[in-house]
């Protein structure tokens, strides 16, 4: 199974060869996990990689339902859906970026770039139909209080416990892909700024057991991401369409809002009212008033972060666009040239004879002969 066509062979184990390979190194490895399940012998281990651990019955009115909870063993499902997202991306990047790239013939910042909002389109777009699954199913939309109620939320579905694990496995493995796609170095604090931003979040929420408050903000954030990408790859194909741009901008700051005012409501008032506040890591317990100001100071500042940010690339637009304005304002007409003012002769002309005024041709003086 080979992802990219390549014309040239590199030497094995090398630097290039890992980099043009790397998709089908992770396809050896995923292939070797799944054929483990074929034996008795391995298959134990093989499910260890595939599916989420820690599972518990909880007995309910009418049955037994099966819930997750986190552990140690949560890395190495995680590891093995990091492969399957750089299987994924290499498909992407080369039956769809590709293919559309060509087409633009953009220059290299602007490729790099596409193929960045390019495979975040299709990450986000799949993440908020998915998010938006779970927490419909769950009654996290029509029940409010249930981000904060019955604290710790250490008892988990499968759907939720498998989406987290997901989120983890996508946005490490975005770390060497940096490395995979020769990122240029310019852009690579950018992208390790979001990154990073992310996965503390994401990891944040579901180790000190907020799962259900960070589905209802993940799916406000992709959302508004989703968007802007998508403005960001119609720009690419036509830089006269800016309509989507002042769409996303529209949203952007009502997400924000939205973001810090759940997380106020959950965490400042919903668990400041519960009556269990003890600090009990065994039982998954966070609830404390150091732990919810750290919490709250960290969305914040994150939100706060991305709003400089916002207000910045606005301004720097505004000022782009105005300066472009003005120049096209200063620049004075080109002047026409007056006509040439042609000296004529006194009388009129006639077949290209000159007539003097009485109607008789001037005769020519003749000159005296010394």
């Amino acid at each position: 199974m080979a992802f990219r066509r390549r014309t040239k062979s590199y030497p094995l184990f090398s630097q290039e060869f890992v980099i043009h390979n790397h998709a089908d190194i992770g396809f050896c490895l995923v292939l070797c996990v799944l054929i483990g399940l074929m034996f008795e012998v391995t298959a134990k281990t093989a499910f260890l990689f595939i599916l989420p651990q820690y599972n518990i019955s909880v007995p309910t009115a009418d049955s037994e339902t099966v819930h997750y909870h986190y552990g140690p063993k949560d890395l190495v499902t995680i590891l093995f859906y990091i492969f399957i997202t750089i299987i994924l991306h290499a498909v992407v990047q080369e039956y769809v970026l590709d293919k559309i790239s060509k087409r633009l013939h953009l220059s290299k910042v602007k490729h790099s770039k596409f193929n960045e909002s390019g495979q975040l389109v299709v990450f986000h777009f799949t993440s908020v139909i998915w998010c938006f699954y779970v927490v419909v199913t769950e009654g996290y939309l029509t029940n409010p209080r249930s981000l904060w109620e019955d604290y710790p939320h250490v008892h988990l579905p499968f759907q939720v416990k498998f989406f987290y694990l997901c989120q983890l496995a996508y946005w490490l493995h975005a770390l060497p892909e940096l490395y995979f796609q020769k990122v240029r170095k310019e852009e690579i604090p950018r992208q390790l700024q979001y990154i990073c931003l992310y996965l503390v979040h994401i990891a944040g929420a579901y180790l000190l057991n907020l799962s259900r408050l960070g589905l209802i903000l993940l799916l406000l954030q992709y959302s508004t991401e989703f968007l802007f990408h998508t403005a960001r790859l119609f720009y690419f194909a036509d830089e006269n369409n800016e309509k989507l741009f002042s769409a996303w901008a529209a949203v952007f700051g009502v997400t924000r809002l939205f973001i810090l005012t759940l997380a106020v409501l959950a965490i400042g008032f919903g668990l400041a009212r519960m009556e269990n506040q003890a600090f009990d890591p065994e039982k998954g317990n966070f609830n404390t008033l150091f732990c919810r100001l750290c919490v709250l100071l960290l969305v914040c500042a994150a939100q706060a972060w991305l709003m400089w940010r916002f207000i910045h690339s606005q301004l720097r637009h505004w000022r782009e666009y105005w300066n472009e304005q003005s120049a096209k304002r200063r620049v004075p007409a080109t002047p026409r040239l007056p006509a040439r003012l042609i000296k004529r002769e006194s009388g009129y002309h006639e077949n290209g004879v000159v007539k003097a005024e009485n109607g008789t041709s001037p005769r020519t003086k003749k000159l005296k002969s010394p």
